[in-house]
């Protein structure tokens, strides 16, 4: 077996990449990323909470069984299976803030009509808000058909006009899904049901602050284009 790169780390996106969406991760795939983690560090990074991630990734010890794990965009940070960071929406937003934002999201909410509507509308996660018009218990075929819904009458897109506008001084950024708004005039793309909220800098970049011990990091992720979060985080962990 050749030496282990250790100055060379190779980042992988979960969900849509490693897994298909919301779905396990295949044993060929895992068996791939064990594989790849005898010659350079691994290391796994998604938006949703480590339930979730534990979940997509075959359960806990299948997870931290690869070297670097941060769900939540980093802000749940694993290294070698033991907690190094955990940061808290709560503590950085304030609760008058995060209550004016919960508020105005379910007001908004209860006005639109959608061909169904399911439940878990706002799900709090330790990073974010992630928040589905059509719920996130929503069946998988549910779930597909409020993609294509949204596809044509850009159900998030204009909610995501009306926050920005909103909260326009609050240093919040908006995601549709896998977007980050740093080019709104490029096209929408995504996820298929949920809009995403959290402080400015709080996307998958955030991760890196854990990585400065490597040279070279290598991210891979579904829809790297200019307007993800996934080209955010590939653009500067190129440099």
């Amino acid at each position: 077996m050749s030496q282990k790169l250790d100055s060379v780390a190779c980042l992988f996106d979960v969900d849509g990449t490693l897994t298909k969406p919301r779905q396990k991760i295949t044993a060929d795939m895992y068996e791939c990323l064990m594989r790849l983690q005898e010659k350079v560090n691994v290391g796994v990074v998604g938006g949703s909470d480590l339930n979730k991630i534990s979940e997509q990734m075959g359960g806990a010890n299948a997870l931290h069984k690869i070297k670097h794990v941060f769900s939540e965009n980093g802000l749940v940070a694993f290294r070698e299976g033991e907690l190094i960071s955990r940061m808290d929406i709560t503590v950085e937003l304030g609760e008058e803030l995060l209550q004016k934002l919960i508020n105005f999201i379910l007001r908004y909410l209860s006005e639109i009509k959608l061909p169904l509507k399911r439940g878990t509308f706002v799900e709090f996660r330790k990073g974010m808000l992630n928040v589905s018009p059509v719920g996130r218990s929503c069946s998988q075929a549910e779930r597909e058909a409020f993609f294509e819904y949204d596809k044509v009458h850009k159900i998030r897109e204009k909610m995501v006009d009306t926050l920005k506008k909103e909260f326009a001084n609050d240093n919040l950024e908006f995601s549709i899904g896998k977007m980050c708004f740093l080019t709104p005039q490029l096209p929408f793309t995504g996820g298929q049901i949920s809009i995403d909220i959290f402080p400015t800098g709080w996307n998958k970049c955030f991760c890196l602050q854990f990585l400065t011990d490597y040279n070279t990091i290598h991210f891979f992720g579904d829809k790297t284009m200019p307007v993800s979060f996934k080209h955010s985080l590939s653009a500067v962990s190129s440099r």
